[in-house]
């Protein structure tokens, strides 16, 4: 529940409520609840009022909403943050300077002030301006979602690559916000010799992140090559890729872990995996695949982190099948798969399949998932379901493949070539009939090269 108004609040996580102005606190509530443990958790932690605008105005996906709110809760706590209250502000269109009006601006000082917090977090993304007109009238340190989404992938990233990529978005975020900076102490001035080191101070910034920016692009292509060179020795032996997409926390690294023994961390919190993993996956005796693990989606992903991970995000474009991992227990299910499938039609080829995974099946009423030959049910933790999970893979990718012994004459001997290039040989051996030839192929090779073919594997 979200009250739409600072004079009450309240909070999911505890059942606190109270008035903000000058009534009864979360402090009050903790003294009467609760262990001392998690008293002086809360009491440690950063404690942030939660803010959203539902103006007329705004497109669909950059509007905030009770369910948004509640999400942006589960990103403060992943953060290692404590929601101390929400509002919710109805309005046609933003305000200019303050974007949720001032007089509501002012109840949400109200309310931090109450509630002793330290921070406000706005669900939708705020201009320059509007971060510093809302600093000068609460008094404290104003972020917006993207900024807390960042902040997340900075404690979660773990390799060099995925560093590179978290440290890039977050120039390309900041870079703007210090512009905005610069243009406001320029106008301060007026003239020649009014200008002081401030603005200078803030143009050197822009450079040097300007020059940063350029070396950790430049950084992230390098790893965009090797993974070409891997893409290609791929491509060369036939190996196909089925990358896992979804919404963060479906359980997709839970489920990479139950296919193939990976063993990476799988935790029940948002972004718990920003690394990308893959790993080898034998579906059949016709059929291995590469299993790659991609960055969980969410609603309003700041485009700096799409631009900053496209190296790995790339990985869509090119990928043979999509496993579209989707939490079937999740009460706003329908629409985080509309939020995957904008990102899916936004980055990978329009033709790749497409396989829906309804995770956590066990978890609902077999009535509430949807049947069809793209549909498989499962429970990632358990294991139960992903045999017809590996069926469906095959049947998606292995349908026009053929397991295949074959005879070539010694006057095809190019074939062998063109085998090595386009399927997966197996083995090859010389007798005195012709080259013997076992593979992997295609529809279009299988029907190029039938009137050799001995044996069907």
């Amino acid at each position: 529940m979200v009250v739409h108004g600072a004079d009450v609040w309240y909070n999911r996580r505890n059942g606190m409520r109270g008035s903000a102005v000058g009534g009864e606190t979360g402090v009050s509530h903790e003294k009467n609840g609760g262990n001392m443990e998690e008293r002086f958790d809360k009491q440690t932690q950063e404690r942030a009022v939660l803010v959203g605008l539902n103006a007329d105005c705004f497109a669909e996906e950059d509007t905030a909403t009770e369910s948004t709110l509640d999400e942006l809760e589960d990103l403060l706590e992943t953060a290692g943050g404590f929601c101390t209250g929400k509002v919710l502000q109805n309005r046609h269109t933003p305000d200019s300077h303050s974007f949720i009006g001032e007089g509501k601006a002012q109840e949400v000082r109200m309310l931090v002030e109450a509630t002793e917090s330290t921070m406000v977090i706005f669900d939708n993304e705020l201009s320059p301006g509007n971060i510093r007109a809302l600093e000068e009238i609460i008094g404290v340190t104003v972020l917006d979602r993207s900024a807390l989404i960042l902040d997340i992938f900075a404690q979660r990233a773990k390799t060099r690559e995925g560093r590179l990529q978290v440290e890039l978005a977050q120039y390309q975020y900041l870079l703007p916000r210090l512009s905005g900076m610069g243009r406001s102490l320029s106008r301060q001035g007026g003239g020649i010799g009014t200008r002081g080191p401030g603005e200078t101070k803030l143009e050197t910034d822009r450079r040097l992140i300007r020059e940063r920016i350029n070396r950790l692009e430049a950084e992230l292509e390098q790893v965009r090559q090797v993974r070409r060179v891997q893409r290609e020795r791929r491509i060369k032996n036939s190996i196909p890729v089925v990358a896992i997409v979804g919404y963060t926390n479906a359980g997709k690294s839970t489920l990479l872990n139950q296919l193939t023994g990976a063993g990476i961390p799988a935790n029940n919190r948002l972004f718990d995996t920003l690394d990308t993993t893959s790993r080898l996956l034998t579906v059949s005796d016709n059929l291995d695949v590469v299993l790659s693990d991609t960055v969980g989606f969410i609603a309003k992903l700041p485009h700096h982190l799409v631009n900053a991970f496209h190296a790995t995000l790339e990985e869509l474009e090119y990928a043979d099948l999509l496993l579209h991992v989707i939490d079937a227990s999740d009460p706003n299910r329908e629409e985080h798969i509309q939020v995957v499938n904008r990102l899916i039609a936004q980055l990978a080829k329009p033709e790749t399949p497409v396989l829906r995974c309804y995770n956590k099946a066990d978890l609902v009423s077999p009535a509430d998932i949807p049947v069809g030959e793209d549909v498989v049910a499962l429970s990632a933790r358990s294991g139960a379901g992903c045999q017809e999970l590996l069926q469906a893979i095959e049947r998606a990718l292995n349908h026009a493949r053929h397991h295949v012994v074959m005879t070539l004459p010694y006057s095809m001997g190019g074939q062998v070539e063109t085998l090595h290039n386009n399927a997966r040989v197996i083995g090859v051996d010389y007798s005195a009939e012709g080259i013997v030839v076992e593979a992997i192929l295609d529809d279009i090779l299988y029907g190029r090269l039938r009137d050799y073919v001995t044996k069907e594997c």
